[in-house]
């Protein structure tokens, strides 16, 4: 019988960074007791100018529940202070779906049996054109998590190809290596999202059951490696409903608030992602976190960091989507496929799980705009 490894430990071939961010974050988390804070708390920290880590607390809070709207009035004036009326519109492209972890609650995931796929070359291109025509120039490429599948040369290739039609090209793909984030950096990469799903170890080890992945401290630090291997900007998150939303919440927030302070010239951003249904499992509800404490801890990461951009997919349904945009979120996904392929190609293998908001990019532009807000298909010029 097969020993799994010790899911704190790194396997071979993982860089190990020296950094105490970790620690901090998980001393911190631990020590989080959210039920603490009374109302009073926060009515005294809406009248304050600059969130401490302690206000951001308080903020995540159950007290903090009944002062929502108060909340929203002060995140969109930070937000329309430091973004404008600004909302940002991308997609993202699948470009293969196998993966080598065994993670519980991902559709993707190498025990589901469902069907696997993978772009070419010439097929990553006719979609990335096909998205280009829409006018979008922000795109985000996707993989599952399998090496063998997807190695880093494909991606590389991958992104190359993305660079030519669009102005920002994003990666959601396995953790790497330093010098593996700075050959995608010089391939044409400019950021990188990588999800601990749950900040809490003893969860992460029960929903983590094989693969790379299992690997918390190796994941954690991800961020921090693609920022040495000279990528513009990383985001951060928690699968919402995994674990104690609340404490993941917190402990996300902490991460990113660290890692801007380690690396001032990084852009950091959020995505808040709820558990969502996927083929063989359809009871991956978000039940345990309501578009009320969703929204809770999209305005305290606002009022936390007011720098940060904030992503809200296609997770979540159009109205949610058209209510958070200006008033907290900064950046929302259009024209949305899961599956590998099918914007132009056929698509070649199955959804990590289902959207709750099918709108085309012209639907989501509509929608910017009846709310008073401008889209903004690009920020960022590629010399």
């Amino acid at each position: 019988m097969q020993v799994e490894m010790n899911h704190m430990e790194y396997m071979p071939d993982m860089d190990v960074i020296e950094s105490d961010i970790m620690d901090r974050v998980q001393k911190k988390m631990k020590a989080y007791d959210y039920n603490c804070y009374t109302k009073e708390d926060v009515i005294r920290i809406l009248n304050k100018e600059q969130m401490s880590i302690e206000d951001f607390a308080v903020l995540l809070s159950p007290a903090a529940e009944g002062f929502l709207e108060n909340t929203a009035h002060k995140a969109q004036l930070e937000t329309k202070k430091h973004f404008g009326n600004a909302v940002s519109m991308f997609t993202p492209l699948y470009i293969a779906n196998y993966c080598e972890n065994h993670c519980v609650y991902c559709g993707f995931n190498c025990q589901n049996k469902i069907k696997r796929g993978k772009l070419s070359m010439d097929e990553i291109e006719t979609e990335l054109q096909t998205i280009a025509s829409t006018g979008l120039q922000d795109i985000l490429l996707l993989t599952g998590e399998s090496r063998k599948h997807s190695d880093v040369e494909y991606i590389g290739e991958a992104v190359k190809i993305a660079a030519k039609y669009f102005s920002t090209v994003g990666i959601e793909i396995y953790p790497l290596n330093v010098k593996e984030y700075a050959y995608l950096r010089e391939c044409g990469a400019d950021f990188v999202s990588v999800y601990q799903e749950t900040y809490h170890t003893d969860k992460y080890e029960k929903v983590h059951l094989s693969g790379h992945k299992r690997s918390y401290p190796y994941r954690f630090y991800s961020q921090e490696r693609a920022i040495l291997g000279g990528m513009r900007g990383v985001a951060f998150g928690a699968l919402l409903g995994l674990g104690d939303f609340r404490k993941d919440a917190f402990a996300a927030g902490l991460h990113a608030y660290y890692v801007q302070q380690k690396y001032p010239h990084a852009e950091i951003s959020f995505s808040l992602p709820r558990l969502r249904p996927y083929i063989n499992n359809s009871k991956a509800n978000p039940n345990d976190v309501h578009e009320a404490q969703l929204l809770q801890v999209m305005l305290a990461y606002r009022l936390f960091m007011p720098f940060a951009g904030i992503t809200i997919s296609t997770r979540e349904r159009a109205g949610f989507r058209d209510h958070v945009i200006g008033m907290c979120a900064t950046r929302i996904s259009a024209g949305v496929k899961v599956g590998v392929g099918g914007h132009e190609e056929e698509k070649k293998g199955d959804e990590q799980f289902e959207i709750a908001d099918p709108r085309s990019v012209k639907q989501v532009h509509e929608a910017i705009l009846n709310r008073g807000l401008q889209p903004v298909y690009t920020d960022y010029i590629r010399v």
